[in-house]
């Protein structure tokens, strides 16, 4: 069975974490599955939006940690070589999707529990499920974060609540994730998978070379100084005037209909 499924519609590219007897625990073959695939799509024209999402009743469950009962008889140098490697493998798969130029949207229901929330943090939006719930359940295996979560949760939360969940683990709903900052919408579980759909098609619909540009904006921000940010600005809208998309919403707004974007 393979670990991920990947199919596109309507010029948008669905990947579905494919381990649902395990809630989807992110094993080596879907790590190394997911990383090929948003590799791929980098050079997909036919790519406009993509969709992360979990097979069944989860998003993802956090690694496997019941294959690291087989790590536990290494001695402690080996353990931590073994697991430096395995999370630069994961890295990968965060540094591609901050690079992809496409909005990624992470369709949540169930559980989003360790790398499940650093994956779902990494996406550029979140539509979660009335019934999902989130943990960075780290610290209840004596381990610290991964996949960028010490990142990004200080970023949107600040520092003091960063630390309550980081340190605690505790588990909190999608209702609580919304007024945090940490997704950006709930929806009824039954409407999940078309309230996404409809999300992103809509992002597919659009100016795709703009909505790359938006997103590398956005995701620099925190790491640049103002002239670098307005220098970065006035790079980025010189590219974007380069697309014939932006030929299209110019002329729709000044004939005053809608555009009709192509992604070119």
């Amino acid at each position: 069975m393979t670990h991920l499924l990947y199919e596109v519609e309507n010029n948008v590219a669905y990947l579905t974490m494919n381990r649902p007897e395990a809630r989807n625990a992110l094993s080596i073959e879907m790590r190394q599955q997911l990383l090929e695939t948003l590799q791929a799509m980098e050079a997909d024209t036919n790519v406009r939006c993509v969709v992360l999402r979990g097979a069944g009743d989860h998003f993802l469950a956090g690694g496997d940690v019941k294959s690291f009962m087989g790590f536990t008889e290494l001695t402690p140098e080996e353990r931590r070589l073994t697991f430096v490697n395995r999370i630069h493998g994961l890295n990968a798969i965060m540094y591609t999707m901050r690079r992809l130029r496409k909005p990624i949207i992470a369709s949540v229901r169930g559980a989003a529990a360790g790398a499940g929330v650093s994956l779902a943090l990494c996406c550029d939006l979140v539509v979660a499920a009335e019934d999902a719930f989130f943990t960075l359940a780290y610290s209840h295996i004596a381990s610290s974060p991964d996949g960028g979560a010490s990142y990004y949760l200080p970023r949107l939360v600040g520092t003091k609540k960063a630390m309550e969940i980081a340190l605690l683990g505790d588990r909190f709903t999608s209702g609580q994730a919304l007024d945090m900052g940490l997704i950006n919408r709930v929806v009824a579980t039954e409407e999940l998978q078309s309230e996404t759909r409809a999300l992103a098609e809509r992002l597919a619909r659009g100016p795709t070379r703009a909505y790359g540009n938006i997103k590398k904006l956005i995701l620099e921000s925190s790491d640049n100084s103002l002239e670098e940010q307005l220098q970065s600005e006035a790079e980025t809208f010189g590219d974007s005037t380069m697309a014939e998309d932006w030929v299209e919403g110019v002329r729709a707004f000044n004939e005053k209909r809608p555009p009709k974007f192509t992604g070119r």
